[in-house]
């Protein structure tokens, strides 16, 4: 790995914290979560953040899209500072800039696969035919083109997470946020949901996944450390490793 942590400030800021910290109360006692995390991720990142159970990662991830909100410091996303933005702007934020692809998928099971991919676009107000034409483009784009109309509790674990990739891109996210997204997959599904990340961040897309398996992190060109709330290192891959679909993970 190499140190570089300016290889792309000739790019737009697309999330950038100062100071993040996030304590939780537990009866009487406090429990930190975050101390002090400032980052900056720039567009066209795919970024692997990276830790042990009770690091701090999941957190970081939860406050990053807008999920949560920090006890102390500064969020930027998108160049605003979303610190008195009330809850219901915030979700709106999520849904015109953040995607987001969760380990247990968060899909509607009873629902199709087109139905599914739609949500996003009818919580922004898209109408039909808008909203099938764009949703259809998605779910070719995956491979799943000839199951749109499944219900997804019919599909493979792979099949749902790249339901799940469509989903999360159905409004041109600024950012994907990836939870563990092959952590509740078979090595070899595992393998397609990486090779397809990295062909999403090659095409331009930001990308920001927690994660806390070394080959899974090392799919990304950027790697964070978390330990005990704190940014331990931050380091570009060198050599990254290209994933192909025909690979098992281990």
């Amino acid at each position: 790995m190499a140190t570089e942590q300016h290889r792309h400030n000739d790019r737009p800021l697309v999330l950038s914290t100062k100071n993040l910290r996030k304590v939780y109360m537990i009866e009487d006692l406090e429990a930190i979560a975050l101390r002090d995390i400032s980052l900056d991720i720039h567009e066209g990142e795919f970024v692997s953040i990276m830790g042990p159970s009770g690091s701090g990662k999941s957190t970081l991830l939860q406050i990053l899209g807008c999920l949560e909100r920090p006890t102390d410091g500064k969020y930027l996303l998108d160049g605003k500072d979303l610190e008195h933005y009330s809850d219901d702007e915030l979700a709106h934020i999520r849904n015109k800039k953040i995607g987001f692809i969760f380990q247990a998928f968060n899909l509607l099971p009873r629902l199709s696969v087109i139905d599914n991919v739609k949500l996003p676009l009818i919580y922004a107000n898209i109408y039909e035919p808008e909203r099938t034409r764009i949703a259809r483009e998605m779910v070719t784009m995956v491979g799943l083109g000839e199951r749109e109309n499944f219900p997804t509790v019919k599909l493979s674990g792979g099949q749902k997470q790249r339901v799940a990739i469509a989903r999360a891109l159905v409004n041109d996210p600024k950012v994907i946020f990836a939870d563990e997204p092959t952590g509740s997959l078979d090595s070899k599904s595992g393998a397609v949901i990486l090779a397809f990340l990295q062909e999403l961040h090659e095409q331009g897309h930001t990308i920001v996944m927690v994660t806390h398996e070394s080959y899974v992190a090392a799919a990304a060109e950027r790697i964070i450390h978390i330990k005990d709330g704190l940014i331990e290192s931050d380091e570009w891959v060198e050599h990254r490793h290209r994933v192909k679909e025909t690979d098992t993970i281990k």
